[in-house]
């Protein structure tokens, strides 16, 4: 192991002290204002069986925040007629994004005006909707869930994803039948699976020079550098990617954990993600495929330079931190599920664990059967042509 950096942890006699479990945070398993996980007195080490977690209503669901895809013509029907069958048909409280209902297409359709009259509208990073929505309903692939969950910072809506993008990994409904499905979910008592999120802390050093002033009160040139630390969080569903951005030279980072200097990443960089999201950039850079409810957290590395990094898998209650290298030769770039890129300079730090908020996904079947089905339709996983049977005048021969 590489040498250890100064850990707050340990004692005088040099002894670590352990302050955090290695099973992860308990879950909150309040979704939203109105739903919850029914209660299962069967539980092995603190974690249910993915079998036996379904979703129940402490009072009936009145709101639903549809999320579609902007800029998909193909979703405009099917997002219409879901809209009219809630509000007109269940007469429910819709919440839909403003920029949605910017769309010419909708706007312009005089025969839908009725309808988009009685929706609530919200707009991203400016309007708080976390304890208005009982449920979110997907239109769209997998990119319209991840959106979704970052809308919420804390407890999450139960979500229903119906398959209409270009992948469909996380979005396990059709939309034939969506007014039985529809009903069935307001009726509760579904299976749900409770996808993980990390929860993220992103701390910057703000460099600023600030200049002087004489007693004449002119301003000098040759001004103090002065340090300020800006804090950002954010709730993560698939994966944290730190890359080398731009520059040709290898990222240098620093990856700690527990306070331990674990181990230095050279390479394009290095991803951490969730159980959910080692279907995603994970499996593509090498690592393994985990089913959303195993507690644990993914590092793998982004082509690294040394054939021995291979991905590893940790417990989902340890804390992760990042930071560039001292002698690194360029800064680094970190995204969040695709999105909020920024770089990553020396004395800044990305601290990831794992959230006590999931996103509680509704089912088709349940977490084993969807996952599975998911593997095979959508990576084809284990596809191959089988050989032909051997009969006993082959064996002969």
């Amino acid at each position: 192991f590489p040498d250890r950096r100064s850990d707050p942890n340990r004692d005088s006699s040099g002894v670590s002290r352990r302050t955090q479990s290695l099973h992860g945070p308990s879950p909150v398993t309040t979704f939203g204002p109105k739903a919850c996980m029914l209660q299962n007195p069967h539980a092995v080490m603190h974690i249910q069986d993915p079998a036996s977690q379904r979703l129940t209503w402490n009072k009936p669901p009145k709101s639903v925040l549809v999320i579609k895809k902007i800029r998909d013509a193909s979703l405009l029907q099917p997002f219409k007629e879901l809209c009219m069958f809630l509000t007109e048909g269940k007469n429910m409280i819709v919440y839909v994004e403003k920029k949605v209902l910017e769309d010419p297409a909708i706007s312009g359709d005089e025969n839908f005006a009725a309808v988009t009259k009685k929706f609530c509208t919200f707009r991203e990073d400016l309007d708080d909707i976390s304890n208005r929505v009982d449920f979110i309903i997907c239109l769209g692939g997998d990119g319209t869930l991840l959106y979704a969950s970052s809308l919420f910072q804390e407890s999450v809506p139960p979500v229903m994803a119906f398959h209409l993008g270009s992948l469909g990994f996380l979005t396990p409904f059709k939309f034939d039948m969506y007014q039985s499905q529809v009903n069935q979910i307001i009726e509760g008592n579904t299976a749900i699976v409770l996808r993980s999120r990390l929860k993220v802390r992103v701390l910057k050093e703000n460099w600023e020079k600030k200049a002087r002033v004489d007693e004449k009160g002119i301003i000098l040139t040759n001004g103090d550098i002065e340090s300020s630390r800006k804090a950002m969080q954010y709730q993560v569903l698939n994966e944290v990617v730190v890359d080398r951005g731009p520059s040709s030279y290898l990222s240098n980072v620093d990856l700690f954990l527990d306070g331990h200097l674990i181990t230095t990443v050279q390479g394009d960089g290095v991803i951490v993600s969730t159980p959910t999201g080692s279907t995603a950039y994970a499996v593509a850079a090498g690592a393994s495929m985990i089913h959303p409810n195993v507690p644990a957290i993914m590092i793998t590395p982004i082509c690294p330079h040394s054939l021995s990094f291979r991905p590893i898998v940790v417990p989902a209650g340890v804390e992760l931190k990042i930071m560039l290298s001292r002698d690194a030769r360029n800064t680094a770039w970190v995204s969040f599920d695709g999105r909020k890129r920024q770089e990553i300079c020396h004395g800044d730090s990305i601290t990831i664990t794992t959230s006590c908020f999931p996103v509680p996904s509704i089912c088709f079947r349940d977490p084993v059967n969807d996952w599975f089905e998911s593997l095979a339709e959508c990576l084809h996983w284990n596809v191959r042509k089988k050989q032909n049977y051997l009969s006993s005048e082959d064996e002969e021969f």
